[in-house]
Protein backbone atom coordinates (compact mmCIF):
# COMPACT_ATOMS: atom_id res chain seq x y z
CA UNK A 1 0.00 0.00 0.00
CA UNK A 2 0.97 3.64 -0.23
CA UNK A 3 3.50 5.24 2.03
CA UNK A 4 2.33 7.13 5.07
CA UNK A 5 1.60 10.80 4.73
CA UNK A 6 3.53 13.40 6.63
CA UNK A 7 2.86 13.16 10.33
CA UNK A 8 2.30 9.37 10.24
CA UNK A 9 -1.32 9.56 9.09
CA UNK A 10 -2.42 6.72 6.81
CA UNK A 11 -4.04 7.63 3.50
CA UNK A 12 -7.85 7.60 3.84
CA UNK A 13 -8.38 5.15 0.99
CA UNK A 14 -6.57 2.38 2.87
CA UNK A 15 -9.25 1.97 5.55
CA UNK A 16 -12.01 0.68 3.25
CA UNK A 17 -9.51 -1.49 1.37
CA UNK A 18 -8.25 -3.05 4.61
CA UNK A 19 -11.80 -3.60 5.88
CA UNK A 20 -12.73 -5.24 2.58
CA UNK A 21 -9.58 -7.39 2.60
CA UNK A 22 -10.38 -8.58 6.12
CA UNK A 23 -13.95 -9.35 5.08
CA UNK A 24 -12.80 -11.24 1.99
CA UNK A 25 -10.24 -13.27 3.94
CA UNK A 26 -12.96 -14.45 6.33
CA UNK A 27 -15.56 -15.11 3.62
CA UNK A 28 -13.09 -16.91 1.35
CA UNK A 29 -11.88 -19.14 4.19
CA UNK A 30 -15.46 -19.93 5.21
CA UNK A 31 -16.42 -20.88 1.67
CA UNK A 32 -13.38 -23.13 1.29
CA UNK A 33 -14.50 -24.94 4.44
CA UNK A 34 -18.12 -25.15 3.29
CA UNK A 35 -17.03 -26.55 -0.07
CA UNK A 36 -15.05 -29.25 1.73
CA UNK A 37 -18.21 -30.05 3.76
CA UNK A 38 -20.38 -30.62 0.68
CA UNK A 39 -21.53 -27.07 -0.07
CA UNK A 40 -19.23 -26.32 -3.00
CA UNK A 41 -22.06 -24.64 -4.92
CA UNK A 42 -22.71 -21.95 -2.31
CA UNK A 43 -21.63 -18.39 -3.16
CA UNK A 44 -21.32 -15.52 -0.65
CA UNK A 45 -24.40 -13.77 -2.03
CA UNK A 46 -26.41 -16.94 -1.46
CA UNK A 47 -25.50 -16.87 2.23
CA UNK A 48 -26.99 -13.39 2.58
CA UNK A 49 -30.10 -14.54 0.73
CA UNK A 50 -30.49 -17.61 2.97
CA UNK A 51 -30.30 -15.35 6.00
CA UNK A 52 -32.94 -13.09 4.43
CA UNK A 53 -35.26 -16.11 4.09
CA UNK A 54 -35.09 -16.48 7.87
CA UNK A 55 -36.38 -19.15 10.16
CA UNK A 56 -40.07 -18.65 9.34
CA UNK A 57 -39.65 -18.17 5.59
CA UNK A 58 -40.45 -15.09 3.53
CA UNK A 59 -41.98 -14.04 0.24
CA UNK A 60 -39.72 -13.04 -2.64
CA UNK A 61 -40.77 -9.42 -2.04
CA UNK A 62 -39.77 -9.63 1.62
CA UNK A 63 -36.44 -11.23 0.69
CA UNK A 64 -35.83 -8.43 -1.81
CA UNK A 65 -36.57 -5.77 0.83
CA UNK A 66 -34.30 -7.46 3.36
CA UNK A 67 -31.47 -7.62 0.81
CA UNK A 68 -32.12 -4.18 -0.67
CA UNK A 69 -32.76 -5.59 -4.17
CA UNK A 70 -35.77 -5.80 -6.47
CA UNK A 71 -38.36 -8.56 -6.19
CA UNK A 72 -37.15 -9.80 -9.59
CA UNK A 73 -33.51 -9.99 -8.46
CA UNK A 74 -34.56 -11.77 -5.27
CA UNK A 75 -36.68 -14.15 -7.36
CA UNK A 76 -33.71 -15.07 -9.55
CA UNK A 77 -31.59 -15.79 -6.48
CA UNK A 78 -34.40 -17.86 -4.97
CA UNK A 79 -34.67 -19.81 -8.25
CA UNK A 80 -30.97 -20.63 -8.04
CA UNK A 81 -31.15 -21.59 -4.36
CA UNK A 82 -34.19 -23.76 -5.03
CA UNK A 83 -32.35 -25.51 -7.85
CA UNK A 84 -29.44 -26.19 -5.50
CA UNK A 85 -31.76 -27.59 -2.82
CA UNK A 86 -31.27 -24.85 -0.20
CA UNK A 87 -34.85 -23.48 -0.25
CA UNK A 88 -38.32 -24.55 -1.30
CA UNK A 89 -41.42 -22.61 -2.29
CA UNK A 90 -44.60 -23.50 -0.42
CA UNK A 91 -48.11 -22.08 -0.13
CA UNK A 92 -48.47 -19.53 2.65
CA UNK A 93 -50.81 -21.13 5.21
CA UNK A 94 -52.14 -17.66 6.13
CA UNK A 95 -52.69 -16.38 2.57
CA UNK A 96 -53.41 -18.86 -0.21
CA UNK A 97 -52.55 -16.25 -2.87
CA UNK A 98 -48.98 -16.00 -1.63
CA UNK A 99 -45.98 -18.31 -1.87
CA UNK A 100 -43.36 -18.52 0.84
CA UNK A 101 -39.71 -19.38 0.44
CA UNK A 102 -38.49 -21.65 3.24
CA UNK A 103 -35.16 -23.16 4.10
CA UNK A 104 -34.78 -26.86 3.41
CA UNK A 105 -32.75 -29.13 5.66
CA UNK A 106 -29.79 -28.42 3.34
CA UNK A 107 -30.33 -24.66 3.74
CA UNK A 108 -30.45 -24.94 7.53
CA UNK A 109 -27.38 -27.18 7.49
CA UNK A 110 -25.29 -24.66 5.59
CA UNK A 111 -26.34 -21.81 7.88
CA UNK A 112 -25.46 -23.85 10.98
CA UNK A 113 -22.10 -24.81 9.44
CA UNK A 114 -21.52 -21.16 8.50
CA UNK A 115 -22.16 -20.00 12.06
CA UNK A 116 -19.73 -22.62 13.37
CA UNK A 117 -17.18 -21.60 10.72
CA UNK A 118 -17.47 -17.92 11.60
CA UNK A 119 -16.89 -18.81 15.28
CA UNK A 120 -13.77 -20.79 14.32
CA UNK A 121 -12.45 -17.97 12.11
CA UNK A 122 -13.05 -15.40 14.83
CA UNK A 123 -11.11 -17.66 17.21
CA UNK A 124 -8.23 -17.66 14.71
CA UNK A 125 -8.22 -13.86 14.71
CA UNK A 126 -8.24 -13.93 18.52
CA UNK A 127 -5.29 -16.33 18.41
CA UNK A 128 -3.30 -13.87 16.29
CA UNK A 129 -4.47 -10.50 17.63
CA UNK A 130 -5.70 -11.36 21.12
CA UNK A 131 -9.21 -11.30 22.55
CA UNK A 132 -8.97 -7.71 23.74
CA UNK A 133 -7.97 -6.33 20.33
CA UNK A 134 -10.60 -8.34 18.45
CA UNK A 135 -13.26 -7.27 20.95
CA UNK A 136 -12.19 -3.64 20.61
CA UNK A 137 -12.25 -3.90 16.81
CA UNK A 138 -15.79 -5.32 16.91
CA UNK A 139 -16.93 -2.63 19.34
CA UNK A 140 -15.42 0.10 17.18
CA UNK A 141 -17.05 -1.26 14.03
CA UNK A 142 -20.43 -1.47 15.80
CA UNK A 143 -20.00 2.15 16.84
CA UNK A 144 -19.16 3.30 13.32
CA UNK A 145 -21.66 1.16 11.35
CA UNK A 146 -25.08 2.70 10.80
CA UNK A 147 -27.78 1.33 13.09
CA UNK A 148 -29.79 -1.38 11.38
CA UNK A 149 -27.30 -1.73 8.51
CA UNK A 150 -27.41 -5.52 8.78
CA UNK A 151 -29.63 -8.03 10.48
CA UNK A 152 -27.36 -9.84 12.88
CA UNK A 153 -29.93 -12.20 14.37
CA UNK A 154 -28.88 -15.47 12.72
CA UNK A 155 -27.85 -16.94 16.07
CA UNK A 156 -31.37 -16.35 17.37
CA UNK A 157 -32.81 -18.32 14.44
CA UNK A 158 -31.10 -21.48 15.61
CA UNK A 159 -30.96 -20.93 19.36
CA UNK A 160 -34.70 -20.34 19.68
Amino acid sequence: MAERRRGGQEPGFELPLLLFAGFRSIIDALHRDLAAQGHQDLRPAYGFALQAVGREGASASEIGRRLGVSKQAAGKTVDKLEGLGYVERVDDPEDGRRRLVRLTARGTDVLVRSAEGFDRLRAEWVGVLGAERVGALEADLRRMAPAGAFRLDAERWFAG
